[in-house]
């Protein structure tokens, strides 16, 4: 039985509007697990993580515990993290080195490819039992994309780099920003809790139009500070303040011009004078190696790339990895890390992490009003049955290019969830 879709999309009328039951009813949330999380490649962590054999990292992923590691042939492996045995987890630790994952409750243990390699009493068991058929199991798919780790549940899913379509080309402009095209994630991650369903942060992620209002704060600092914002040239990499782009399956971005600076830019007060140097030697390397109009895509644009459910990049005054995985319909845990060059002077870290702290962290100028804006979204949706529904129609008349203030990416998004949620997934045999 098909169900009742939750997203009007009448481009002749210039309607589109969401049930806002999508954002409150956990039966949509059940839905969502079996038909999204389930099926689409879903980020993991970044190779830099687990760059010796044995480390390993432990995260929930689709509400399932996993371990993201490194083996001793080089390879990184995702496995998910319960013995063949009873189920308990065999890695308790966040991270660490491990040579085998003992499960605590009877003693199995596993290598580091996750074979099966220890069972107290063997004897014990009938000449059927077989170790080599009790590996640890790793999910249907994993791969990296310019060392981004992703796997997906899904059998028949399509390879990651034709998931990601255009999304690749804003991750090369990330990576491009190392001399070695090597970007390392930088010890240390934000963890917190929103009050909220996790879409409206796909939506706040890439949505410029609150920019004025919620961030009004961040916007004065800049301005005492001396930081020039105005519209760029004729001419420049991109018209008015930005633009917003679909870039496939659900994937799209807000693309910037970049006033409120970062390491690899043109140097800008907030980053006082003793700044300039290093970033001025960061510059003339980009246009060396890159050239002028490339390193000018790169430090001059900065970009908020959402990749289809809950990945997002933010490449601005820093880069910051984000995901997000529902608790509830009105709950999610967020996850944050920065990400640099691996070849970067401790001056331009110090920068980096400066930049990461003071916008994108839990206590920096804009996520604290971003989760306020959020939790409020939250509380008025309490009012879903007498107005179910919201309007997301800005730009929608617009012929041509959209700009980043405009609603055209947020559309992408609920468009490929409706279809994805009306899709009914296939039947799954377990291995």
């Amino acid at each position: 039985m098909t169900e009742q879709p939750m997203v009007i999309n009448d481009p002749a009328n210039c309607d589109f509007r969401v049930n806002r039951a999508a954002l409150v009813d956990p039966g949509v949330l059940e839905r969502e697990r079996e038909r999204i999380f389930d099926l689409c490649w879903i980020y993991v962590g970044h190779e830099s993580e687990v760059p010796l054999a044995g480390d390993f990292r432990t995260r929930q992923i689709c509400g399932r515990p996993v371990i993201l590691c490194r083996d001793d042939a080089g390879r990184v492996r995702v496995f998910l993290n319960s013995c063949r045995h009873r189920g308990a987890v065999v890695c308790r630790e966040p991270e660490g080195n491990a040579r085998h994952f003992t499960c605590f409750y009877h003693g199995w243990s596993y290598d580091r490819a996750g074979c099966l390699d220890g069972v107290p009493g063997r004897s014990a068991y009938p000449p059927s039992f077989d170790p080599a058929q009790f590996p640890l199991l790793e999910p249907a798919h994993v791969a990296s994309y310019r060392g981004f780790v992703f796997l997906c549940f899904d059998p028949a899913a399509m390879p990651l780099e034709d998931y990601l379509a255009g999304a690749r080309e804003y991750i090369d402009l990330v990576i491009d920003q190392s001399p070695s095209g090597q970007m390392e994630v930088i010890r240390g991650v934000q963890e917190y809790d929103i009050e909220a369903n996790w879409k409206l942060l796909v939506e706040n992620s890439f949505d410029d139009y609150h920019l004025l209002t919620t961030h009004s704060t961040w916007l004065d600092y800049l301005r005492n500070a001396g930081v020039e914002m105005k519209r760029p040239e004729r001419g420049h990499l991109l018209p008015a303040h930005g633009v917003g782009r679909v870039l496939g399956n659900g994937h799209a971005v807000v693309d910037n011009v970049n006033f409120r600076g970062r390491p690899v830019a043109k140097w800008i007060p907030v980053y006082g004078e003793a700044a300039r140097p290093e970033i001025e030697r960061i510059r003339a390397e980009l246009v060396a190696r890159l050239g002028e109009r490339r390193a000018a895509r790169v430090a001059d644009t900065n970009r908020n790339l959402v990749v289809f459910p809950n990945l997002v990049i933010n490449d601005g005054s820093s880069v910051t990895i984000r995901t997000f995985h529902p608790l509830a319909a009105n709950r999610m845990q967020v996850r944050a890390w920065a990400l640099g060059p691996v070849e970067e002077t401790p001056a331009a870290r110090a920068i980096r992490l400066d930049s990461f702290l003071t916008f994108y962290g839990p206590g920096g100028f804009a996520t604290p009003d971003d989760i306020e804006a959020l939790e409020m979204v939250q509380a008025g949706l309490a009012t879903w049955r007498e107005m179910p529904w919201s309007v997301m129609t800005r730009g929608m008349a617009k012929e041509g290019e959209q700009l980043n203030t405009d609603e055209l990416h947020l559309r992408a998004f609920w468009l490929e969830w409706q279809q994805r949620m009306q899709t009914v997934p296939r039947k799954r045999t377990a291995a």
